[in-house]
């Protein structure tokens, strides 16, 4: 009887939350660039008693997504993707942005379009940066994020004149929602569903990070705002990405669950507030 297999890219906090909330029961492929990482989840997930495998992945290489997708389809029935891995802008410069957060994400929703199975679900992982300085593109330019081959994402003239890794990143993941969408019609075509999530401030080692960042005290002042009051945690995030993969999201593809205790609507109400008061 062939396993049905559950893909997790990237190992970080969130990666690992999925993998724990979703993967009992099934096979699970973990990838991750940083191979030590790698290595330590892979042994932990087995101790814990995971039927778990696990293959390095550069994302900004097709080939080497390629090969991943290859590895999970001989694996057995491809059920869920999960795409996390990401670097935030206080680890990496806006070239690298644009290649991880970017092409990846574009390279893994056309790789792993080739083997998802009928039935299957995958979820990418967007920002809910992208509900703010990422939501303010002409519409061309965004047609031109969402439709172009992924080979040809880079060389679009508007990602040129950007310069600061956090705009970078706010594009990059607002560019992730609307290929998201395009792709949930190519997976539509062989049975399959597709979503991304978008993060609020979440209490994993990256988010961590860009707390500690240039951009700490506006994050901090946006949670302070928020509904919720809170850091979210990754297991917030895990239990999102668990109802998307399941058949109680049957309905839902192409679609953009803002998951961020409030804070979008915190910031979208004062923005209203300023206007009218």
């Amino acid at each position: 009887m062939a396993s049905d297999v559950l893909v997790v890219i990237g190992m970080g906090g969130m990666g690992q939350a999925v993998m724990r909330r979703s993967g009992a029961g099934r096979k699970i492929l973990l990838a991750d660039f940083n191979e030590d990482l790698l290595e330590s989840v892979h042994a932990a997930a087995l101790g814990e008693g995971y039927d778990v495998v696990s293959q390095q992945v550069d994302v900004s290489s097709r080939q080497s997504v390629a090969a991943l997708a290859a590895t999970a389809r001989e694996l057995g029935t491809v059920t869920g993707v999960v795409h996390t891995a990401g670097l935030s802008p206080v680890q990496a410069p806006v070239e690298a942005i644009w290649k991880v957060d970017l092409f990846g994400v574009a390279v893994v929703l056309e790789e792993f379009e080739k083997v998802i199975a009928p039935g299957g679900a995958g979820v990418v992982i967007s920002s809910m940066s992208a509900y703010m300085a990422g939501g303010q593109m002409p519409a061309d330019v965004l047609a031109s994020l969402a439709t172009v081959p992924a080979d040809d994402l880079l060389l679009i003239p508007f990602i040129a004149g950007i310069d600061h890794p956090g705009h970078a990143y706010s594009v990059a993941k607002r560019a992730n929602q609307v290929r998201v969408q395009t792709a949930s019609l190519r997976w539509g075509a062989r049975g399959a569903r597709v979503n991304s999530i978008s993060p609020g401030v979440i209490s994993t080692p990256m988010g961590q990070q860009e707390l500690s960042g240039e951009s700490g005290a506006q994050m901090r002042a946006m949670i302070e705002a928020s509904g919720t009051k809170r850091l979210g945690t990754a297991f917030d995030i895990a239990n999102a990405t668990a109802f998307l993969l399941s058949q109680d999201a049957s309905f839902m593809t192409g679609a953009d669950l803002l998951v961020d205790g409030g804070a979008v609507a915190a910031v979208d109400t004062g923005q209203r507030s300023q206007v009218t008061g």
